[in-house]
This record gives C-alpha cells, structure tokens and sequence, in this order.
C-alpha cells in the first residue's frame, strides 16, 4: 500500500490537491509511511469504537423508561462516533481507490475523511459547555434537560453536521493547498471556549459549599468531579493538538531542519489528532462501564 501511494503521488504531486495538502512533502517514503500508518490506526481504532458506542447506546435506549432522557453529552458521543464512522468509510475509499487509480474516489475518500476535524472540535466544545452549565448553572441546566433544551441540543449538533459538509467544500475551495487559517480560527475558538469552562468548573469545585452533610451532597460532589475531569480530558487533547501543531508548523517552517525532516515533522503533525478523536469514545466507554458496575452492584 505505501509503495502504491507514494508512486501514485511522486506521479500526480505537481497537479493534485490530494498530495500536496501536508506542504507538498508526499514525495518523501517516510513522510508517506507516517501518513499511512496514521490512516490504518485511524481505521482500526475507528471503526470498532465506533460500532461498539452504537451497541451499547441502542442497548441503553431499549432499557431506558418513558421518563428518562438520553443526557446531552452521550448525544454528542453517538453523533461524533458516526462522524467518526463517517470518516473511516472515506478512508477505506480513499485505500480503494489508491489500489484502483481511481482519482475521483481518492479525492471523495479524502476530502471526506477530512470533515471530522471540524466535527470534532465542535462536539468536544459542545461537551464541555454541557458540562460547564451542569456544574457551574445547575438550574439552568435542569431546565435544558426539558424539551426546550432538546430542542436547542439537536439545532446544535445540526449545525456541527452541516459545517463539516461545508469542510469539505472549504477543501476543494482551497485546492490545492490546505486551509491552515480557517482550520486554525476553529482550533483557537474551541479553546477560547472551553479553556474558561475548564477553569469555572474547577473554581466550583475548590470553593467550598455551605453545609456539606449527607450522602446527597457526597453524590453532587462526585458527579461535578466526573463533569471536571471530562471537560479537562477535552481540554488537555486540544490543547496538546494546538501546541504541536504550532511547533510542528514553526520547525518545518524554520532553518534548523533539512527540507527532508521538515516534511517529516510536518506529515507526523497529524498523529496529534488522534487522542482528540479518542477521548470522547472512551470517556462515553468509561461511563457506561460505571452504569453497568452499580447496575449489578444494585441487583
């Protein structure tokens, strides 16, 4: 499969977008075999995770009551994993049609494999200021947890769906180079948002409260601590994205490298991505264990 991709590029790298997207650097083997690898672990982690979400949300869908409400946040998760999914189809088109030399699929395989950064970003911004309102304006969050609030969450993750199409045009919009601006004012305004939640629901939970007595009240405390460690999980992904992303950007970019290296350090760039696209699955993972551990606990 490398030896197949990089021949097709090293050929089509002067005229197509699709390989000139990480700074034209596909004509280095070991810029090529990084990206490769990165597409088969994204594919292999994807997929599964994906499929096994989806399992175990219809499983809790069929034994919830007409009372209860799927919590806004395992939304986000089924709609991240289906982007997800979304994704790792495009992927395996885009292997496809590397193996077929079929240029259109490579490109439809590409340009939608590429629409969940975006979704990403914006289902983790999502989660966070779920998470932040649930801590930080309890009542006010109660009250979205009302059809007033499904409302508002499924306009939400709406208008996620539609800018990652819209992504995708942005891509062949820019063709052929990548859209580093657009990419880079999503990446800073998701941080721009959710760094402050971070902060606020951390400043709740050293404050401390009036009259902490009662199993009630140890029960409030755990459920703010889970909300603080999902929304600093987020945080620290993005932020781990956004700062090797610059420093990858500033190496390729400078002097201290050979043309060679700076590819190399520009393609591997994209690796940052992968614990982005991982926390939230496992995070949802992690809950649904804790649901099933004192379901049994409860028996």
């Amino acid at each position: 499969m490398q030896a197949t991709i990089q021949a097709d590029m090293s050929v089509n790298s002067s005229n197509s977008s699709l390989y000139l997207l990480f700074y034209h650097c596909f004509d280095s083997r070991t810029a090529v075999f990084i990206y490769t690898t990165y597409l088969n672990i994204k594919i292999l982690l994807g997929l599964p995770l994906s499929i096994l979400i989806f399992y175990l949300g219809h499983r809790q869908w069929r034994r919830q009551s007409s009372t209860t409400r799927t919590s806004h946040s395992d939304v986000f998760t089924y709609h991240l994993a289906a982007i997800e999914l979304t994704t790792v189809v495009a992927f395996i088109f885009f292997f496809c049609g590397s193996y077929t030399d079929l240029p259109v699929m490579k490109k439809v395989g590409f340009y939608v494999g590429n629409m969940g950064f975006p979704g990403e970003m914006f289902f983790h911004l999502l989660t966070c200021v779920e998470r932040y309102l649930a801590v930080v304006h309890p009542v006010t969050y109660l009250g979205l947890r009302q059809s007033g609030g499904v409302r508002i969450r499924n306009i939400s993750v709406v208008c996620v769906w539609l800018l990652c199409f819209g992504w995708t045009g942005v891509l062949a919009l820019y063709d052929p180079h990548f859209p580093s601006i657009p990419f880079s004012c999503i990446l800073v305004f998701t941080l721009f948002v959710v760094s402050p939640c971070s902060l606020s629901v951390l400043c709740v939970l050293i404050r401390p409260g009036p009259g902490k007595v009662g199993g009630g009240e140890e029960r409030v405390d755990q459920s703010k601590q889970r909300a603080f460690h999902t929304v600093v999980a987020i945080t620290g992904v993005l932020w781990l994205w956004f700062v090797g992303l610059l420093v990858c950007v500033a190496l390729e970019a400078s002097l201290l490298l050979s043309y060679s290296d700076g590819c190399v350090v520009a393609v591997s760039a994209i690796w940052l991505n992968l614990p982005s696209s991982l926390v939230l699955p496992l995070l949802f993972l992690h809950r649904a264990g804790k649901r099933l551990c004192c379901r049994y606990s409860s028996d």
